[in-house]
């Protein structure tokens, strides 16, 4: 929850925010974790509870793992891992993200990504 950009960015985090804004535009699915985090691991669960494919970005094994951390909690207000985005939309962590598939909204989530696709 949040917005995507904010225009007060540290000009060292723009290029951090161009890769995120990348990865996000180009995939329904973006979580921004580390490994051995549990809340990023339940957020995971949540999409394999679905079936649904993500793309995780493991920001303790990634070289500029610091400058993308440091730019989502920028982008999204939140210094905390996971940044969980569906169809280019921050939903938050782990908690939220559990608590939507657990809801029922999550799908719903992910299945907009492929009526905008179809739209396109």
């Amino acid at each position: 929850m949040g917005g995507f950009f904010s225009n007060t960015a540290h000009p060292l985090q723009h290029d951090a925010m161009k890769v995120i804004q990348e990865a996000v535009s180009n995939n329904c699915v973006v979580i921004y974790s580390k490994s051995t985090c549990p809340y990023c691991k339940m957020a995971k669960d949540a999409f394999d509870d679905i079936n649904v494919t993500y793309k995780a970005i493991e920001l303790d094994q990634i070289e500029n793992g610091s400058e993308l951390r440091s730019a989502l909690h920028q982008m999204t207000g939140a210094n905390t891992v996971p940044r969980v985005f569906v169809n280019g939309t921050c939903i938050g962590g782990g908690t939220e993200t559990r608590n939507l598939n657990q809801e029922g909204k999550l799908i719903q989530l992910v299945q907009q990504c492929n009526i905008t696709a179809a739209q396109s």
